[in-house]
Formats: structure tokens, C-alpha cells, sequence
């Protein structure tokens, strides 16, 4: 069993439990939530079970912090994708095919499998903090909207509607060169379906254009 080194207490412990962090998001993205246990992820760690207990509770407490940690990092990569780029229906797309890598990396369980294992406290929690990323889409679609780039809509289903064109296209990560171009062909159509889908308009070199006349409303609830 490998042990992990570092040069105070402070960094062995940050190391092991982003030993054990990692371990469970490969046991997760392998073979899925139903049968995980807390003996699996310490064997994939290379830590005694003891030791996972020491930082997690349970699975669901272990669950919540690898979501919440995963969260936080996509977040962080996103904004610095974002940084720099001033067309919303670019920065549209940069979060689309954000989430579709995302989502091929990892493998997280939906929400009704979510509820079998949390408590509802943590799953408020879990709600609460997935809402602040979703909050970063709904801010890009209002600026998208307000500055004439998206016809009007109510932006909750307007979310809804990117996040229903994601989970298809998301997939196992591609190791072949052949596997990764068709991925990336995919990838693109679904970032075009998903910005046409939301009223995006381009021009012949495919650059988004602003919307020249009044467009109806894309939802029926505004």
C-alpha cells in the first residue's frame, strides 16, 4: 500500500484526503454509486479504511464533498475560460462545451439517486451550491438577452433547455485520435444546437450576430 508523503501534518492530511477525493470520483466515474463503499475507495487511495472514516462520516457526507469540490474546480476553470471573451453567445458556448467535457470526465449520479444516499440536509446543501453554477448560466443568458443576442425568455427554462442538450452528447473520454475527432464534431454540433435552440443567430463565417428585429419570445411564460 503506497503511502502518501508530505512535509508537515497539515500537507499529509490535505494529501490524503484529496487522495481519497480522487480515488472516489475514479470508483464513481468506473463503476457508479450502487455498491461503492467506504473499504473501496480507502483500497483505491492506498489508506487504510480507518483513515477514510477520519475525514467522511459516510458515503453521502463523502459524496457531498467530492460534488462540492468538483463544483468549485469546474467554476474556477470556467470563469478563466470566460475571462477576456465579450459576446455572450460565445461565452454561451464556452459553457456549453465546458459542461459536455465535464460531464465525460466525471460521472456524477442524478439527483434521484443523490436523495437515496444524503440526508436532506445535505442534499439542500448539494442544491445550494450546484445553484451558484447554475446562477453563472443564467447570468450569461440574461446579458445574451438584454443585449440583443437572444430573444426574451424565461431564463430558468432557457437553462433547462442547454441542460437537456448536454447529457446525450456527454460520453466516456475519447483515447483514440480517430474517437477524439468524432467527440470534438459532436461537441461542436451540440454547442451549435444548443445556441440556434436559444434563438443565436450567425453570420456565413459562423460569428453570432445581434438580432435585427423583434424575435418572439422564447418561452411561453413571458
Amino acid at each position: 500500500m503506497p503511502k502518501i508523503q508530505a512535509a508537515s501534518n497539515a500537507e499529509q492530511r490535505e494529501h490524503t484526503k484529496r487522495a481519497i477525493l480522487e480515488a472516489f470520483g475514479q470508483l464513481l466515474y468506473s463503476q457508479g454509486l450502487t455498491g461503492l463503499t467506504m473499504t473501496h475507495v480507502a483500497k483505491t487511495a492506498g489508506v487504510g479504511r480507518t483513515a477514510v472514516y477520519n475525514y467522511f462520516a459516510d458515503m453521502g457526507e463523502l459524496l457531498v464533498a467530492y460534488t462540492l469540490d468538483e463544483t468549485e474546480r469546474f467554476m474556477t476553470d470556467l470563469q478563466g475560460d470566460l475571462e477576456g471573451v465579450e459576446n455572450p453567445v460565445d461565452k454561451l458556448g464556452i459553457y456549453v462545451r465546458a459542461q459536455i467535457d465535464d460531464l465525460s470526465r466525471r460521472h456524477l449520479p442524478p439527483g434521484p439517486a443523490m436523495r437515496t444516499v444524503l440526508s436532506p440536509d445535505d442534499f439542500q446543501k448539494l442544491g445550494e451550491h450546484v445553484g451558484a453554477l447554475r446562477g453563472m448560466l443564467t447570468a450569461i443568458l440574461q446579458e445574451a438577452v438584454e443585449d440583443g443576442w437572444l430573444p426574451n425568455g424565461d431564463l430558468q427554462e432557457m437553462g433547462r433547455l442547454v441542460h437537456s442538450s448536454l447529457t446525450a452528447t456527454a460520453d466516456r473520454e475519447a483515447q483514440s485520435e480517430e474517437a477524439r475527432a468524432a467527440h470534438e464534431r459532436h461537441v461542436q454540433a451540440t454547442v451549435l444546437f444548443a445556441l440556434r435552440g436559444l434563438g443565436a443567430q450567425f453570420d456565413a463565417q459562423g460569428s453570432p450576430v445581434r438580432l435585427e428585429v423583434p424575435h418572439p419570445a422564447l418561452s411561453v411564460a413571458v
